[in-house]
């Protein structure tokens, strides 16, 4: 009773699930079109490979149903999980596809999409519908009746094989996407940041991409390094300039014979006084 209660639970949890799944199962058969035909044609293996892989290939944690059928747990799962796995997926094949299904969901926090949705309860209905035809002709004993159940269960029948195909296909792609098979995973692993010093000018471009240098910078795209303390540097003042500070030097203004020497020439006339 418990158990039961919890799986209703879980049910009503599923529906404020906020993730999707990443194909829909219209899309499937574009998304993995060789994988679809494989799960068509050998879907108890598929299944047998998908409940694996997304156990982690982790066998030990293996439930029968993944634990949301009453018979969970009570299969003698932990002495043989391989061999229980196997008749799971060949007794009890739609079971094992909703219980993978199941799995990713509540790990993911997947819903199912409307759409999809309406795919499965068709699925359903059909299958009801074809089995109510059949127990009327049964009973009935008409010819018509017999045959019109027939092609029912027929159409029944390749609609579930197709449905199932698509859902596992969904599933493998599903996981692609959690083993980051088709990109980057979402929770990758930032990369290890550097501290800065104080006496960097400029902190280490850790997580950035380096842009082009600029015209008449060194390669890299920073500024050349500031000089060195005790401005102004060694080599100045140039060669050729006074040096202590005193200036004009001595000596060296006028130059010599720019003017002509003192009493070179006599003074003009009117210039002294009378």
């Amino acid at each position: 009773m418990a158990s039961s209660q919890a799986n209703l639970d879980k049910m009503q949890l599923r529906q404020s699930y906020r993730n999707l799944w990443h194909s829909d199962l219209t899309s499937t058969i574009q998304a993995d079109f060789p994988y679809c035909c494989l799960a068509l044609w050998c879907g108890p293996c598929v299944s047998y490979m998908l409940r694996k892989r997304a156990l982690y290939n982790d066998m030990s944690r293996y439930v029968c149903c993944a634990g949301y059928m009453p018979c969970s747990g009570r299969c003698g799962e932990s002495r043989c999980p391989e061999f229980c796995l196997a008749t799971e997926v060949f007794l009890c094949f739609g079971n094992s596809v909703a219980s993978t299904r199941f799995l990713l969901q509540d790990e993911f926090n997947i819903q199912t999409t409307k759409c999809d949705n309406c795919i499965i309860g068709f699925m359903f209905c059909l299958q009801q519908v074809a089995c109510i035809f059949s127990i009327v002709a049964a009973i009935v004993g008409s010819e018509e009746l017999s045959e019109a159940s027939q092609i029912l269960s027929c159409l029944s029948d390749m609609v579930y094989c197709s449905v199932c195909a698509c859902m596992q296909t969904q599933h493998k792609i599903e996981m692609d996407k959690r083993d980051g098979k088709f990109g980057p995973q979402p929770m990758a692993v930032p990369p290890m940041q550097q501290m800065s010093r104080i006496d960097q000018p400029i902190p280490p471009p850790v997580g950035y991409t380096p842009q082009q240098p600029a015209y008449g910078q060194p390669y890299g795209g920073y500024p050349p390094a500031p000089p060195a303390q005790g401005y102004p540097p060694a080599a100045y003042p140039p060669a050729g300039y006074p040096q202590g500070g005193a200036y004009p030097p001595p000596g060296s203004y006028p130059p010599p014979g720019s003017y002509p020497p003192q009493g070179s020439y006599p003074p003009p006339q009117g210039y002294y006084g009378k």
